[in-house]
């Protein structure tokens, strides 16, 4: 599998919510592997994940980095073994997104 294979597509919830779209992933230097998918997160999943952030002009998205631990499938689109409250707990502080 490629980089590129991954590129936009979307991400759903154990429980079938749309997250957003995967726009990189982190690649740990000493190892090689492929550590975290990184999210750009959809607006309308800001609320579930507790997250008030208004966006501002030059705000383009809020990313969310996640473990690879969390993938159960990968089609045409990511299906992920956590549901909303379980990623809470692992995804931390997210990344907001400047154009």
């Amino acid at each position: 599998m490629r980089p590129n294979d991954l590129d936009r597509k979307n991400v759903i919830s154990k429980e079938g919510r749309q997250l957003g779209i995967v726009i990189d992933i982190e690649i740990d230097s000493s190892t090689w592997k492929v550590t975290h998918l990184i999210i750009g997160l959809a607006d309308k999943m800001l609320q579930p994940f507790g997250l008030t952030i208004e966006k501002k002009p030059g705000v383009k998205y809020v990313e969310i980095f996640l473990p690879t631990e969390t993938v159960e499938i990968f089609y045409d689109f990511v299906i992920l073994n956590k549901t909303i409250d379980e990623l809470k707990e692992i995804i931390g502080r997210p990344n907001i997104q400047k154009k």
